[in-house]
């Protein structure tokens, strides 16, 4: 969903500036809407091996709605040898992450401005190693259920796009949504609950900490990880 909130000037020059353009892959339309019509590779993203030098054939991470940034950027500094892309439509989210790509000198994260499930739409089958859905919004109302993200016509899509052996990846600090996916991905066919049925994933090193997760979690409040596997 489209979000507009305050830019601050290190974000927004980011979103205008030319040397930005080395992360930020696309532009936007005079609504601020990200134009992805003709991605269809997120992997021909690092085929420039001058700035990406990982190259195109690396493992490859995908992260829907990252936000600010700031665990996408800490993963990607992580895991060097690994090929991250994120996509967001909040533009305050895409500058910043952009600037902190930028500062840390980065050379395997690109960033995208649009829709996910358009964008996976256009990208061939069997190509993403990794997705990651990272507190989503969870809609609480009844009435907006039908708009979270985990459902079995999305799982659909992003299941096609998966590797075989791929993980989607989600995280959610909303009880009642974690358990929502629990349902929905325990009964999706094609996909293999890695902690076994019924079971969450207990938090993986590899995910960073927020200071909003933190803060959570020191308030008591639960966190919920589930990771699945493409299979054969």
């Amino acid at each position: 969903m489209k979000r507009r909130t305050h830019v601050s000037k290190q974000a927004e020059q980011a979103l205008v500036d030319p040397r930005f353009t080395r992360y930020i892959v696309n532009s936007a339309d005079e609504k601020g809407q990200g134009i992805i019509d003709g991605i269809t590779s997120l992997r021909d993203l690092f085929a420039d091996t001058n700035e990406t030098p990982n190259g195109p054939d690396a493992p490859l991470t995908f992260e829907i709605g990252f936000g600010m940034g700031g665990s996408l950027i800490e993963m990607a500094k992580a895991d060097p040898s690994r090929n991250f892309v994120g996509i967001e439509v909040h533009e305050p989210g895409i500058g910043k992450c952009a600037v902190m790509a930028a500062d840390e000198g980065l050379t395997n994260i690109k960033i995208l401005n649009g829709d996910a499930i358009r964008l996976m739409q256009q990208l061939p089958e069997n190509h993403i190693d990794r997705i990651q859905l990272y507190f989503p919004d969870p809609w609480q109302k009844k009435r907006h259920y039908k708009r979270r993200f985990v459902s079995p016509e999305r799982m659909k899509i992003v299941t096609r796009v998966l590797k075989t052996g791929g993980w989607f990846h989600a995280a959610t600090d909303w009880e009642h949504y974690a358990f929502w996916m629990l349902d929905v991905l325990d009964n999706f066919e094609g996909l293999s609950n890695s902690a076994g049925k019924g079971n969450f994933t207990p938090r993986p090193d590899f995910r960073p900490m927020t200071k909003f997760e933190k803060r959570g979690l020191d308030r008591g409040h639960g966190v919920w990880d589930l990771i699945y596997t493409k299979d054969s």
